[in-house]
């Protein structure tokens, strides 16, 4: 054989190899755009799951991505209604929200009737949806505890830290995980990963483990890991991190330090906590950052502050692909003396949020009004709102790739 012919063979015989080696590597399931399985966690959604066939093609033709079957399902306001977690008053208010708009989650707070959770309604409304809703608490322990009514509780985060061991912690919110299990939750707005040294009835206080950033760490991914083990999402909150802010987001604007503070303490826990978080998904606070966010925009409507936290970088963290939740955007002054809810959740979720939360029912229509516009002025792309709703849907169950 001549050698410029073994040239073209040898030539020919790479680029079949680069082919191949492309084709391999898109059927793994490493990011949100991967392709995998599609099943459902429930029996009426698995019934018809199923993932596309190839499309024939005079070349070979890609491996269907994850989510592909389920992502073809859903209208545009479906999917958009699975980025929203929506406070509810009780069984009927949140079985009405379900039936007339598909939310992918209702939020039960401390005005809400608890026997949605006693009675097994939060369970059954969510049991008979098209898609499991989230149903979600805030149940912390301490000063955040919206279940003692329910018998649920524990200390507060410092006290924990102070008096019990990693594992002890992680023991109690496993115990605490298997009661909110029962009661039909499935989403736990904790643990705070907040570094903070303020006094225990400050805004962070004692819901803050510590102002070491290393107790944080260990104490926080403890109590994750307790919950995660009984079957609860935990959330860690709030990014970039409010221990040091300079005051409460409830009750106006907060600004922290900069963000090279921030990288050396609040930041901290972050790069460890999220380098294999499980299920785990990420709060994004109402705070605005030096030397990230700009002046007047808080992170949770940020490009700047999600795309850090989705990229890690700058700050030196895990990329993170789990789902992001932005802080609630109606009761919460930093947001609300600003921005109706019509305007601030479309701009959590085109700065990068998953699911927008707020607190009442009342306006779910709207706001659905509202994204459906961003997506016909192409604000909001399609692309974008699949990967959130697959994010959404593996935390669920229904997709397992």
């Amino acid at each position: 054989m001549g050698s410029s012919q073994r040239g073209r063979r040898v030539r020919g015989v790479l680029i079949l190899t680069m082919v191949a080696v492309v084709v391999i590597a898109g059927a793994g399931c490493a990011s949100e755009e991967s392709p995998g399985s599609a099943e459902s966690s429930t029996s009426a959604y698995r019934s018809s799951s199923a993932v596309s066939s190839p499309r024939s093609s005079a070349v070979a033709a890609p491996v269907s991505a994850c989510g592909t079957a389920e992502l073809a399902k859903m209208t545009l306001r479906q999917k958009l209604a699975q980025m929203l977690v929506v406070g509810v008053t009780g069984a009927a208010d949140a079985q009405a929200i379900v039936n007339k708009e598909q939310v992918g989650g209702i939020f039960v707070g401390s005005w809400t009737d608890m026997s949605i959770l006693s009675s097994g309604a939060a369970a059954r409304i969510s049991r008979n949806s098209r898609i499991p809703l989230m149903v979600t608490v805030d149940q912390e322990g301490g000063r955040v505890s919206r279940l003692s009514s329910l018998g649920i509780d524990s200390p507060s985060a410092r006290e924990l830290a102070e008096t019990k061991t990693p594992a002890q912690v992680q023991a109690i919110a496993q115990s605490m995980g298997r009661q909110l299990r029962q009661l039909g939750v499935t989403v736990n707005f904790a643990p705070d990963a907040d570094v903070s040294a303020e006094a225990d009835d400050e805004v962070i206080g004692d819901r803050s483990f510590s102002n070491d950033p290393a107790v944080v760490t260990e104490y926080a991914g403890a109590f994750a890991a307790g919950l995660q083990s009984a079957g609860i999402t935990p959330v860690y909150k709030h990014f970039p991190g409010h221990g040091h802010g300079s005051g409460d987001s409830h009750l106006g604007v907060v600004v922290t330090p900069p963000l090279s503070s921030l990288e050396r303490s609040d930041l901290v826990p972050y790069r460890t906590l999220l380098k294999n978080p499980g299920n785990a998904a990420v709060m994004v606070g109402h705070l605005i950052v030096p030397g990230l966010t700009g002046p007047e925009t808080p992170s949770s409507i940020s490009p700047r502050a999600i795309g850090m936290l989705r990229t890690g970088q700058p700050y030196g963290g895990p990329p993170f692909n789990g789902v992001v939740f932005s802080d609630d955007l109606s009761g919460m002054a930093a947001i609300s003396a600003r921005y109706p809810i019509e305007q601030a959740v479309p701009m959590a979720i085109k700065a990068g949020s998953d699911i927008a939360l707020w607190l009442a029912t009342d306006r779910v229509s709207s706001v659905l009004d509202s994204l459906q516009r961003e997506v016909a002025a192409k604000r909001l792309t399609m692309a974008r709102v699949d990967r959130s709703v697959v994010r959404i849907l593996r935390s669920k169950g229904v997709l397992t790739c």
